[in-house]
Protein backbone atom coordinates (compact mmCIF):
# COMPACT_ATOMS: atom_id res chain seq x y z
CA UNK A 1 0.00 0.00 0.00
CA UNK A 2 1.50 3.37 -0.99
CA UNK A 3 2.50 5.83 1.71
CA UNK A 4 -0.04 8.65 1.90
CA UNK A 5 1.13 12.27 1.77
CA UNK A 6 0.89 14.12 5.09
CA UNK A 7 -0.26 17.26 3.24
CA UNK A 8 -3.32 18.93 4.79
CA UNK A 9 -3.59 21.70 2.20
CA UNK A 10 -1.92 24.42 4.27
CA UNK A 11 1.12 24.94 2.10
CA UNK A 12 3.10 27.77 3.63
CA UNK A 13 6.80 27.43 4.41
CA UNK A 14 7.83 29.06 7.67
CA UNK A 15 10.87 31.25 6.93
CA UNK A 16 12.47 30.55 10.31
CA UNK A 17 12.15 26.79 10.48
CA UNK A 18 11.97 26.02 6.77
CA UNK A 19 9.05 23.67 7.43
CA UNK A 20 5.55 23.79 6.00
CA UNK A 21 3.15 25.12 8.64
CA UNK A 22 0.63 22.43 7.68
CA UNK A 23 2.58 19.19 7.29
CA UNK A 24 6.03 20.11 8.69
CA UNK A 25 7.92 18.87 5.65
CA UNK A 26 10.73 20.90 4.11
CA UNK A 27 10.32 22.42 0.67
CA UNK A 28 12.66 19.77 -0.72
CA UNK A 29 10.64 16.98 0.90
CA UNK A 30 7.44 18.39 -0.55
CA UNK A 31 8.98 18.83 -4.00
CA UNK A 32 10.41 15.31 -4.17
CA UNK A 33 7.60 13.47 -2.39
CA UNK A 34 6.18 11.84 -5.54
CA UNK A 35 9.57 10.43 -6.55
CA UNK A 36 10.57 9.19 -3.07
CA UNK A 37 10.53 5.49 -2.28
CA UNK A 38 8.00 4.34 0.30
CA UNK A 39 10.86 3.75 2.74
CA UNK A 40 12.06 7.34 2.36
CA UNK A 41 8.52 8.65 2.77
CA UNK A 42 8.16 6.66 5.99
CA UNK A 43 11.42 8.12 7.31
CA UNK A 44 10.22 11.65 6.52
CA UNK A 45 6.89 10.97 8.23
CA UNK A 46 8.69 9.67 11.31
CA UNK A 47 10.42 13.06 11.64
CA UNK A 48 7.20 15.09 11.39
CA UNK A 49 5.95 14.44 14.93
CA UNK A 50 9.21 15.75 16.42
CA UNK A 51 9.14 18.80 14.16
CA UNK A 52 5.53 19.51 15.11
CA UNK A 53 6.31 19.22 18.82
CA UNK A 54 9.23 21.62 18.47
CA UNK A 55 7.14 24.15 16.58
CA UNK A 56 6.07 27.28 18.48
CA UNK A 57 2.68 27.20 16.73
CA UNK A 58 0.05 25.15 18.54
CA UNK A 59 -2.76 25.78 16.06
CA UNK A 60 -1.19 23.89 13.18
CA UNK A 61 0.15 21.26 15.57
CA UNK A 62 -3.35 20.12 16.44
CA UNK A 63 -4.14 19.57 12.74
CA UNK A 64 -1.48 16.86 12.41
CA UNK A 65 -2.75 14.48 15.10
CA UNK A 66 -2.63 11.52 12.71
CA UNK A 67 1.15 11.70 12.26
Amino acid sequence: MPVKSPCIGTCVLDPKSGYCTGCYRTGDEIGTWMSMSDGTKKRVISKLKTRRQQSPSGTQSRRMQNV
